[in-house]
């Protein structure tokens, strides 16, 4: 179980955040969670601040960051600690565009270190940051393949064809 914690990160779809810590304060806590060592700690915080483009947010709580920033707070949660499989559940959802494509890129270049597992309801986002995109509805696996694949099987407007398979 150790190592299972040393090596994953969450991002649930809901915030799992504490009211009365600022943004400094949940990296600390959550990398201790993962057994990151504490002398690397404030040089890995630093890090993940400034590549989610929060480090003017340190110091503040939580419950006073905008919904976005929220999801960037449990998206660095998620990646804080080195970990190398890291599950995403809409992280995107109640960012703003620019913060969304922002985050796009930043998974992007974490997916070359990282095993990245994301739920959307965004096309454009599974299109963009997918090698694999699987649909599921009612709980079931509809299809799974590559953006081209489901592309020519299901036509350029994917989104309808999803929509009709939940039904």
């Amino acid at each position: 179980m150790v190592l299972i914690r040393k090596s994953l990160g969450l991002c649930p779809q809901h915030d799992v955040l504490f009211d009365h810590m600022t943004v400094e304060e949940h990296l600390y806590f959550y990398s201790g969670l993962k057994g990151f060592p504490a002398e690397k700690c404030p040089g890995e915080i630093t890090h993940i601040l400034h590549i989610l483009n929060l480090q003017e947010k340190r110091g503040t709580l939580s419950k006073a960051l905008s919904g976005g920033m929220k999801r960037k707070l449990s998206i660095a949660i998620a990646l804080i600690g080195d970990s190398k499989v890291v599950m995403l559940d809409e992280p995107t959802s109640g960012m703003d565009p620019v913060s969304r494509r922002a985050t796009w890129e930043l998974l992007q270049q974490q997916r070359r270190t990282r095993t990245i597992l994301l739920t959307t309801h965004f096309m454009d986002e599974a299109d963009l940051l997918g090698d694999r995109i699987a649909i599921m509805a009612k709980g079931e696996l509809q299809c799974c393949g590559s953006s081209l694949f489901l592309k020519h099987k299901y036509g350029k407007d994917i989104r309808l064809r999803i929509t009709l398979l939940s039904l």
